[in-house]
């Protein structure tokens, strides 16, 4: 089981965790990790292009001129493509980016990320993470505490309203519960900050 070290919010070091080896101590399949990221990114994207065909544009209901006889080229609708105003060939039209990936490769993937983190010394395990009222200031002074200097995920057991409230205001934090962990958020921030107890949920449902 990989160790790590276990901190208090005021950046002390008050002992070491024992990390499943199931979640935290696989050797990290970056193939999957790829895949499980362009999951993501796609069921973000809206699909809510659109571009108008010849039979949607506004116009075009005369033949421009006679078939015969005009030394032109024969024209049917002034809003064929090739005219200016015309419909567009081929164009974006509404759809679903999203696909779909075996549940085992999508735990997988959050596996080797989270294993990826454990190797780089990317981890950081918190024995609590609680604030009274949301605070960004008290968040910001935990962080510096542990020498948080690049973009951080913060993870807790559950959800939590203040310091969701008090992270939000942060340019690099982001806060998610241990639910809510996903691989493009992992693999995302440099620093993973995790709650002991956060930890142990992750390794209940994934181990």
């Amino acid at each position: 089981m990989p160790k790590v070290a276990l901190y208090n919010a005021s950046g002390a070091q008050v002992g070491e965790v024992e990390l499943a080896d199931t979640v935290f101590g696989v050797e990290p399949n970056k193939y999957v990790m790829h895949d499980a990221v362009l999951l993501q990114q796609a069921s973000l994207r809206a699909g809510t292009h659109k571009t108008k065909g010849r039979s949607e544009v506004r116009g075009g209901g005369r033949k421009p001129w006679k078939q015969k006889g005009t030394g032109r080229a024969r024209q049917g609708s002034i809003r064929s493509p090739q005219w200016k105003g015309g419909g567009i060939v081929f164009g974006p039209t509404p759809r679903s980016y999203g696909f779909k990936l075996p549940k085992k490769v999508r735990r997988l993937a959050l596996k080797s990320a989270l294993s990826s983190k454990v190797i780089d010394n990317e981890i950081i395990v918190l024995d609590a993470l609680s604030i009274a009222a949301p605070k960004t200031k008290e968040i910001k002074a935990i962080l510096n505490n542990l020498k948080i200097d690049r973009k951080a995920l913060v993870v807790t057991a559950e959800y939590d309203d203040n310091v969701a409230l008090s992270v939000r205001n942060l340019p690099n934090a982001k806060f998610v519960s241990a639910e809510g962990i996903n691989v493009l958020d992992v693999l995302g921030y440099d620093k993973l900050i995790i709650t002991k107890d956060a930890a142990k949920k992750v390794e209940e449902v994934f181990a």
